[in-house]
């Protein structure tokens, strides 16, 4: 009985969904069922984080297929001593998959919130424009779209509408238009709830300049 192609099987030990034609043949072959919980095995322990000493070795047959498939067609012989450095490489391709696999399914979905749509000041082009999300870790999302060109840079400020000269600076958006900025410890986003993106010059003062661009209030 031909056996499944090996990229097959790593790919079902690694949850991949089964063909109805997988199925009927790991029904019945045995050693194709022996080969993937081998992997299967590998994929676990791979989410489990162990280094590569503890990992089982795969069956014989597997190492003299890989053997067999990358040799030459005239010099392919079967030697199983030799294709044994290939364990690390295939452990550590098994954990990479399965490693990005547990990541991407253990990884929680971001928590925004608060949030704000960033309209253009009445100087400003009418296409420009942005969004702001803050994250509940602490982080502000600014993605702009449009600004004015500028000979110097583009600042991101939190400010108290109730109070417009309290700000607070969290970062510039440097050549690009999105940036992941820290939002500092402490600050109280219900007072500072106005986001106002600025036209800063180069000119060593920390101040605001005065040249707002966009603006926009966040709401949770």
């Amino acid at each position: 009985m031909q056996h499944l192609d090996l990229d097959r099987l790593v790919l079902l030990a690694l949850s991949e969904p089964q063909e109805p034609a997988d199925a009927d043949h790991l029904a019945e072959c045995a050693g194709c069922r022996h080969d993937l919980e081998s992997l299967r095995h590998v994929a676990e322990l791979g989410a489990e984080g162990p280094d590569l000493g503890s990992l089982p070795a795969p069956p014989e047959r597997i190492w003299q297929r890989i053997e067999a498939g990358i040799a030459p067609a005239e010099t392919r012989v079967v030697r199983p001593r030799r294709s044994r450095w290939l364990l690390p490489a295939l452990a550590a391709a098994v954990l990479a998959v399965a490693g990005t696999v547990v990541v991407l399914q253990r990884a929680p979905a971001e928590t925004v919130t608060a949030r704000a749509t960033l309209t253009p000041l009445a100087t400003v082009p009418a296409d420009a424009g942005g969004t702001v999300r803050v994250l509940s870790d602490g982080e502000m999302l600014v993605d702009v779209r449009n600004l004015p060109l500028t000979t110097g840079f583009h600042e991101v400020w939190l400010i108290d509408p109730d109070h417009p000269t309290k700000m607070i600076a969290i970062g510039n958006l440097a050549a690009r238009p999105d940036a992941t900025l820290p939002v500092p410890p402490g600050v109280d986003m219900n007072r500072y709830r106005l986001v106002d993106i600025s036209d800063e010059p180069h000119d060593g003062d920390a101040a605001h300049s005065g040249h707002s661009l966009l603006r926009g209030t966040l709401t949770s």
